[in-house]
């Protein structure tokens, strides 16, 4: 718990950026904070929440991190370390922007904090899974915040995307990421359950990251997941009650030389034990993170799913 009287002394004492970052470390440090929306250690979670606090960029010059904070300053660090530490909400809904593809999205709690490892796929445009000057329409399924599909958008810049959720509230902030990006005109929204309400027509590349955590991981999820949607993480006992209706109907909607790729997370070994006839391609990452297959349309007209 970090005391009101404790952060009184903070805004006393404390004058430049350099000793913010330093205090608000070490408060992380003593407390019992999950880091896992975007950082993995408090030096780095600290970084984000005072530079964004302050509306700097994480490239800010050394000469700046000897420069002084006003009390409004000193006020609004504290208050969202306490939220951070306290009430364990994720930094991201305490500053609403999160990053992904090095990209700024705006986020709340009505959608989950970017993480996907499916960065580094959309960064390398697919490649060599796809030719990406053959890839002219893409489909993200239950796009949240937009993320995945924006970043498709940027890194394919011929490419029309659909973006779709079923959750309304999550497609009022993919609406406001795409006009926060420009991509009106290059971008479609859709709300529907899955493919439900998708107009059948091909797409070269279908992604997704859907909800994957199983009922026993959900029991036992740390705090700060509990303030993200439950809708975009559960997915039944396995987990894999969404992809399995992914599984079923993306042939329908690849091209020819289309691909699906799903990210699973934990859930990888039950899929590879519900369908252990599938040769699921299963993508390592140079920057880390597991649990997403890619498909081929050949492959997914020879399952049976």
């Amino acid at each position: 718990m970090l005391e009101n009287t404790t952060c009184a002394d903070a805004r006393s004492q404390l004058q430049t950026i350099t000793d913010w970052l330093r205090w608000c470390t070490s408060q992380l440090q003593q407390s019992d904070v999950f880091l896992g929306h975007g950082t993995d250690n408090p030096w780095d979670e600290s970084v984000a929440l005072v530079l964004q606090s302050l509306h700097l960029p994480f490239d800010l010059p050394d000469q700046l991190y000897h420069a002084r904070l006003t009390e409004v300053e000193k006020q609004l660090i504290t208050e969202r370390l306490q939220a951070r530490i306290n009430d364990r909400i994720p930094l991201a809904y305490l500053t609403n922007q999160a990053y992904f593809c090095q990209l700024p999205f705006y986020v709340d709690e009505r959608v989950l904090v970017p993480r996907s490892p499916i960065a580094e796929l959309i960064e390398n445009q697919f490649a060599p899974f796809i030719d990406p000057a053959q890839v002219h329409s893409i489909l993200d399924l239950c796009t949240g915040s937009g993320c995945i599909a924006i970043a498709c958008a940027t890194y394919f810049e011929e490419a029309f995307v659909a973006a779709s959720d079923i959750s309304t509230d999550a497609l009022e902030v993919a609406e406001f990421n795409i006009e926060q990006h420009g991509l009106q005109e290059q971008m479609g929204l859709l709300q529907s359950d899955c493919f439900d309400s998708i107009p059948q027509q091909p797409f070269d590349i279908i992604v997704s990251n859907p909800p994957y955590v199983d009922a026993e991981d959900m029991a036992d999820i740390p705090e700060e997941f509990r303030k993200e949607p439950e809708l975009g993480l559960s997915s039944g006992i396995d987990g894999l009650d969404l992809t399995r209706k992914i599984l079923r109907q993306a042939n329908d909607y690849l091209s020819e030389q289309g691909v699906l790729v799903v990210e699973v997370g934990n859930s990888w070994p039950a899929l590879q034990e519900a369908y252990p006839d599938v040769e699921f391609q299963w993508l390592e990452f140079e920057r880390g993170g597991d649990g997403v297959f890619l498909l081929t349309k050949e492959q997914l007209q020879q399952a049976s799913f």
